[in-house]
């Protein structure tokens, strides 16, 4: 016997917000289902524990705290007389429940590496389509709405816009985490704050400053949290270890790995694959954080050098020296650096060397007017955007783009 629709109704002690409920039998049993119960063994943060040892918190944390904003966001536009029905608010909650269900290990660290050219939303569309399949067509809704395809456009941009219940969770889950103060931000009031105009989500006037607050967070936690670094060094070496993991793999040596991750590593998987063979989502459904950290660890001693130097520098945290400008770097500073590693370990030849080596940009949008505006709703009924409604200077100058170039490479190597 399943258990009785009271039963269901948990409640989970969150501690940035207290208690949690789960509001239906539906929310209950897809969060015991195995796909999601995954999210526990998926970091939100990837590698930023190795700057932050308290960023420890999973997918599965964000999550939950994104289903209880949006359960605070839909009754919030309910007092004020938007029409949300019981199915469009459950279909909602599950969106938002299931956004990041397409995540595979490390989060954002790995999202090109193991699932070459599918994004996590990609691979979250075709979790949710199985999941439909199997609970009988009961997310139909709840993926209409995600995918953008239902004509109440506000609750898709409540689940993913500039201003969703996603973004508003991970600032100040992750600020609570690392314990970075600056991206505290006032979930609460920012939700009061929401309205519906023109099918629009939108904010009133008087939360003007709590959005500005909002975008200055925001920015703050990208420089100092998501690209720290420290933080872009490890996730640049992940990346690369396990790119000449999946060469080594394919030119014929073969690797200990879990199932799951070896069969990722044998096989690169094309968008198309990944749509018409199940198989591949059942063996994506079955990889986590500890399928990637433990083949980590036995590769520390491999006889393959480059893969034993990044596993080594991971495992025990020597990690790479970076860099960071805001013009890009030349070529023949790359090719220094190839030379030094090359005389640091030799044997290398300039292909191994490579992998020994990143070079790459990061970019800081805060906040892309063109992309998708965050509207407020003047008392005289017209709309403008955040940019422009402001009486802060800074939010004019947030909207815009800044980029920095970095070159990571092994410390203390032997000048060229």
């Amino acid at each position: 016997m399943g258990l009785t629709s009271r039963n269901k109704r948990k409640i989970v002690n969150d501690p940035v917000y207290g208690f949690v409920t789960i509001t239906s039998e539906l929310l209950f049993d897809l969060i015991e289902h195995p796909w999601f119960q995954r999210l526990r063994r998926i970091r939100q943060l990837g590698m930023t524990s190795y700057v932050y040892p308290g960023a420890l918190h999973t997918r599965f944390h964000h999550a939950l705290g994104a289903m209880h904003l949006m359960q605070e966001a839909i009754e919030t536009l309910k007092i004020k007389g938007i029409s949300i029905s019981e199915a469009e608010a459950e279909a909602t909650l599950i969106a938002i429940l299931l956004h990041d269900i397409g995540h595979g290990p490390y989060s954002h660290a790995l999202e090109h590496s193991i699932a070459v050219g599918m994004s996590h939303e990609d691979i979250s569309v075709l979790m949710m389509q199985r999941l439909n399949e199997e609970f009988e067509g009961k997310l139909a809704l709840a993926i209409t709405i995600f995918t953008n395809n239902y004509p109440k456009r506000f609750l898709h941009q409540l689940v993913s816009s500039q201003l969703d219940m996603d973004r508003l969770d991970y600032l100040k889950r992750d600020s609570f985490y690392t314990g970075v103060s600056e991206g505290v931000i006032s979930t609460e009031r920012i939700i009061k704050m929401l309205t519906v105009h023109n099918d629009e989500l939108m904010v009133e006037d008087k939360g003007i400053y709590s959005i500005e607050k909002f975008i200055v967070a925001r920015r703050l936690m990208y420089w100092q949290v998501y690209y720290h670094k420290t933080v872009v060094s490890a996730e640049n070496m992940l990346i690369n270890l396990l790119a000449r993991a999946k060469w080594l793999q394919e030119s014929g040596i073969e690797l200990f790995a879990t199932p799951a991750f070896l069969f990722f590593l044998k096989h690169r998987f094309s968008s198309e694959d990944f749509k018409n063979d199940p198989t591949i989502i059942d063996k994506f459904a079955q990889l986590d954080d500890y399928d990637v950290f433990t083949s980590i660890k036995m590769w520390v001693n491999h006889p393959d050098k480059v893969l034993s130097i990044l596993s080594n520098s991971l495992v025990n945290r020597h990690l790479f020296k970076i860099e960071l400008r805001v013009i890009p770097f030349e070529e023949s500073e790359y090719d220094n650096i190839r030379l030094a590693v090359i005389r640091t370990w030799p044997g290398l030849d300039r292909e191994s060397a490579d992998y020994l080596i990143s070079k790459g940009s990061i970019t800081n949008n805060a906040y892309i007017p063109e992309y998708d505006k965050i509207n407020i709703l003047q008392r005289d009924g017209t709309v403008c955007d955040i940019a422009e409604s402001s009486d802060q200077l800074n939010i004019s100058v947030l909207t815009s783009a800044v980029t920095k170039y970095f070159l990571c490479y092994p410390k203390n190597l032997l000048s060229a």
